[in-house]
């Protein structure tokens, strides 16, 4: 163990040592000169504008005086791209056939292949799961069979590239049964069932907004376009119906027969837009239509914000508004302009968010080095370097397992029926956030209880680290897998060692990294703790 800690300290030296800041360069503009390298991390492209995401973060930089980092090589670009839009990491071969493409246009090529990949339908159905709350068990307590069912129209949904507009509006407006009518689960996946519940999971998932601060008056405004809500169960274990009931007790604004409010004894007349605009309801229209009317017209600020805010934040590492679910009057956006483009250009494209997804990811600002050329908290608020960030449970131990060519067995007794997962299936497709395993909690994975983001929790801790460099779970898969157990045996030559590269860092080695094994030994241990030294590198756990 200390020669294998002696050699994963010594090539860690070298995998982030491309200092922590860059040599000092100019802003973004047409004419800028080749930036010089840092090892494997910096690639020879000048920064010029790609679109107009470049032009306006770029006069943003002028105005406060950053410099931005380099742009990013193409074996960082194709890992992060691939982490970013997937949720998966390059295979050796895709590594080595990119980098050895010369079409001057293959970045923009690779973006599109990825966005119809299946991998694309399962990595963004799991980040949806996370905010719905798509749950089986306790708090959630969907069950089994509406998981699936709310899970796979999550998924359907992503596939078809259904527009986000209609998204949201097919579970606001959704009714009838949570085991046959899968958005009826947004309502009935909610741990309160009062009017201002409803609300307030509304307002958190399409608007960005947490209402709790809000005065009792606006949010009981917002809570009476949902005071018709109801919930009856059915002769059908588990399953539940929801549907708009006139007749319910209302708790909004306005209400006949009893006063308004929480608590309120009749139906509601009235309900109050966040904007302070009155809308009269009727007994034969459902109130979440009329609200779902006012959010989704594209005039309305709220809506285009929030979801162009995350879907930023999501291929970013940060909110243009930070953090991406607390849009409020006292948390601006760091550039304005920015936020503007994003959403007119979001609003342009019909909110086809794959539109979106190309607009980001084609972006000089997207492709940037993350190493710093101007290490301060302005520079990192407006997007000067790409930000390092740890890899998602689920991502993680897909990797692993890809790298290995092992599996994760995921089941669960409880509730009936038996869950049971097949083998070979990634950890990102999972459905149920009840379904789960000890590296998964370790790591960070989301509970799915609230459909905050800051559920998820990728913040590296000391237990992480042991666990992947001495718990016998990873051991096992590295020592023991059918991918690596046979290129373990091998000797530490030039071609064992690029391939171990190519397979776990997704890039080429340096010639000093190559000296730093050459030096290290000669047998199967040099190859053995070499192995381990990668998958334990910032440079393998983290986005970068």
């Amino acid at each position: 163990m200390i020669t294998r800690w002696l050699v994963i300290t010594a090539l860690a030296g070298t995998i982030f040592s491309a200092g922590q800041t860059a040599p000092a360069r100019g802003p973004l503009k047409a004419a800028a000169p080749a930036a010089p390298t840092a090892g494997p991390f910096e690639g020879a492209a000048t920064l010029t504008p790609e679109n107009a995401i470049d032009r306006v973060v770029a006069a943003q930089w002028a105005r406060l005086g950053i410099t931005p980092a380099a742009v990013c090589s193409d074996a960082v670009f194709l890992r992060r791209v691939y982490l970013d839009v997937i949720g998966t990491i390059p295979t050796a071969k895709e590594t080595s056939d990119f980098l050895a493409e010369k079409n001057p246009a293959k970045r923009r090529l690779l973006i599109d292949r990825l966005l119809e990949r299946d991998e694309f339908n399962d990595y963004w159905a799991m980040k949806w799961a996370d905010l719905l709350r798509v749950k089986a068990e306790f708090p959630i307590n969907l069950w089994p069979n509406a998981v699936q069912c709310y899970h796979r129209w999550i998924r359907d949904s992503i596939k078809s590239n259904k527009p986000f507009d209609r998204f949201a509006r097919e579970l606001l407006t959704a009714s009838g049964s949570n085991f046959r009518d899968p958005p009826a689960n947004f309502y009935r996946a909610l741990q309160g069932r009062t009017p201002t519940d409803l609300a307030k999971a509304v307002a958190l998932t399409f608007m960005g907004a947490r209402i709790e601060p809000w005065p009792a008056a606006r949010q009981a405004g917002l809570a009476a376009f949902f005071s018709r809500v109801d919930f009856k169960n059915t002769d059908e274990w588990k399953e539940e119906i929801v549907f708009d009931n006139p007749a319910k007790a209302s708790g909004g604004p306005g209400a006949s027969g009893g006063p308004g409010g929480p608590g309120g004894s009749g139906v509601a007349e009235q309900g109050i837009f966040p904007d302070g605009s009155v809308a009269a309801f009727s007994r034969e229209r459902d109130p979440r239509e009329v609200f779902a009317d006012w959010l989704i017209n594209p005039r309305n600020p709220w809506f285009s914000r929030a979801i162009a805010n995350r879907v930023w934040g999501w291929l970013v590492g940060r909110g243009v508004v930070h953090e991406i679910d607390d849009l409020r009057p006292d948390n601006p956006p760091s550039n304005p302009e920015l936020m503007a483009l994003l959403e007119r250009e979001l609003i342009a494209a019909r909110y086809d968010l794959k539109s979106l997804f190309r607009l980001i990811l084609n972006s000089r600002v997207y492709q940037l080095s993350s190493i710093t050329a101007t290490n301060t908290p302005a520079a990192e608020a407006n997007f000067a370097s790409y930000p390092i960030r740890r890899l998602e449970a689920e991502v993680l131990i897909d990797a692993v397992n890809q790298i290995t060519g092992t599996t994760e067995k995921y089941s669960s007794p409880i509730p009936e029926p038996f869950t049971f997962i097949p083998e070979r299936q990634r950890s990102i497709a999972l459905a149920d956030g009840s379904i789960s395993s000890s590296f998964l909690e370790l790591f960070g994975r989301s509970s799915r209880d609230t459909g905050l983001e800051s559920e998820r929790n990728n913040r590296p801790s000391a237990g992480q680290r042991l666990h992947m460099l001495n718990s016998s779970h990873i051991r096992n898969k590295i020592e023991k897998g059918p991918r690596t157990s046979g290129l373990l045996k091998g000797l530490p030559t030039p071609q064992t060692i690029t391939t171990l590269y190519l397979t776990i860092l997704s890039r080429y080695p340096t010639e000093k990294e190559l000296a730093i094994v050459k030096a290290y030994g000669s047998g199967h241990e040099a190859v053995q703790d070499m192995a381990w030294a990668l998958f334990n590198s910032d440079e393998f756990l983290f986005r970068h």
